[in-house]
């Protein structure tokens, strides 16, 4: 059946936290073998479509509600100190590659990779092209920003190194919403940005809007949405927000306070987001994405992030292979990222050669991140596909959460029987779905992880 959200009411909680990689990185550990050979890691693993990801650590600001792994600027000389620990990163990755490896996309983000000068920017891509083979101006490039950063010399060496998708953090128009936000800037400063993105002629931009800011209306909400909408973005994400442990809003909320009518915003202002951009000429195609009719195809098409490998630069990055997802250590709080961050830089090239932290995947957990990944998407999952991969059919092997989910109206069958897709409501349970596909050990894992 398909539902219809009049008729379901939410049974779980809707918004407990961004799933959007399997498994989180709380999961991780240090790994059992010690030192883990990148050599190793990648023997034998696909290497004709991967995809390249290089993190840049640092911010002009930290926003109140950012758990990621970001510093607040840079002391003279480390963002080149910085760079020069990715060139030997670069090197030792490359080396465990070795010849034949071929990259599908690319993807520059942070933190804001527009920090870095763009001098810095044009080193930055000489590492991926010269250090990795990675020809920018071949494949589908994405780049972070942010308004501030945003600026006409920086975009100029993007866009002639290839971006191909500049993805700007505006969050809200509304200067009230950005301050309780804990996100100093102004209107103003936004449309600026924005206009400086249209004229450097990168094709896709993409403009993150966040929903459930403390006093935010519909009223206001759709400020936001129409304010966006006049700049024709070919993508929009409109994001709930979360409050996490050690950001800055974090240290003032309180948990237990009215956290059913927040859920209860969220839910109203992201329907209703949703419902307006649907109207405007965008089609859905996760909860948080949504991409203009008429935009350009991107590329990229020959990535497939359920099979293809992942190799992430820089310490916040993770990489991916089909036995071992791994990265360096995580952390929230300022002074312990200042502390990674110092290490990182201090590492020498055979340092680099060598995994950390990671998660080691089996068949059962290889299955769930198929269909954790795969589901979330509006478009859903051939069954075909998976069954092919893997022998068995998504039934079997997770009946029991595919039955709680049709019971919730979470899924759509209007598809047949060979194809998997979220009904409207489930879509915007996406967050609470895609929890409840988490294995008993990756749930231990991260309930263990002790925040830092």
């Amino acid at each position: 059946m398909t539902s219809t959200e009049t008729a379901t009411a939410p049974v779980v909680r809707p918004y407990q936290q961004y799933v959007y990689a399997y498994p989180h990185k709380t999961a991780y550990r240090p790994l059992r073998r010690e030192r883990a050979s990148l050599r190793e890691l990648w023997a034998g693993e696909p290497r004709d479509a991967l995809s390249l990801y290089f993190h840049i650590p640092f911010c002009e600001v930290r926003c109140g509600f950012c758990n990621l792994f970001t510093r607040i600027g840079a002391p003279e000389g480390l963002t080149t100190a910085y760079l020069d620990a990715l060139e030997r990163q670069a090197s030792a990755v490359s080396e465990a590659l070795g010849d034949g490896a071929r990259f599908a996309n690319a993807a520059f983000g942070g933190g804001t990779p527009t920090f870095l000068e763009a001098a810095e920017l044009e080193r930055l891509c000489d590492l991926a092209e010269r250090g990795l083979g990675a020809d920018l101006t071949a494949i589908p490039l994405s780049v972070e920003a942010s308004p501030a950063t945003a600026t006409a010399d920086r975009l100029a060496v993007l866009a002639d190194r290839g971006t191909t998708r500049l993805s700007l953090g505006v969050q809200s128009f509304v200067d009230t919403e950005a301050r309780t936000a804990v996100r100093p800037q102004r209107r103003a400063e936004v449309e600026a940005a924005l206009a400086r993105i249209r004229a450097a002629g990168i094709p896709v931009l993409n403009i993150d809007l966040i929903y459930g800011i403390g006093g935010q209306t519909e009223e206001t909400w759709t400020r936001s949405l129409d304010a966006a909408l006049a700049w024709r973005p070919e993508e929009l994400y409109l994001y709930p927000l979360y409050v996490r442990p050690l950001t800055g809003l974090g240290r003032h909320h309180d948990r237990a306070a009215g956290e059913a009518d927040w859920d209860e915003q969220r839910l109203r202002l992201y329907r209703h987001g949703r419902d307006h951009l649907l109207a405007h000429g965008y089609e859905q195609v996760s909860m948080r994405m949504f991409r203009r009719r008429d935009a350009p195809v991107g590329g990229g098409e020959d990535y497939a992030c359920q099979t293809d490998g992942m190799v992430g630069l820089g310490c916040g990055s993770r990489s991916y292979t089909r036995r071992v997802h791994y990265s360096f250590d995580y952390a929230v709080d300022m002074h312990r990222i200042r502390g990674i961050i110092d290490d990182y830089t201090a590492r020498s090239a055979d340092d680099f050669r060598h995994a950390d932290f990671g998660w080691e995947m089996n068949a059962e957990e290889a299955r769930r991140r198929h269909l954790l990944q795969s589901l979330l998407q509006a478009e859903g999952m051939p069954v075909a596909g998976y069954r092919t991969r893997f022998g068995s059919a998504p039934g079997d092997d997770f009946a029991v959460e595919l039955e709680r989910f049709h019971d919730r109206g979470w899924l759509d069958d209007s598809g047949g029987p060979e194809l998997l897709r979220l009904s409207p409501e489930g879509l915007a349970h996406s967050d609470a779905l895609g929890t409840e596909l988490f294995s008993a050990a990756v749930r231990e894992r991260m309930a263990a992880y002790e925040p830092k």
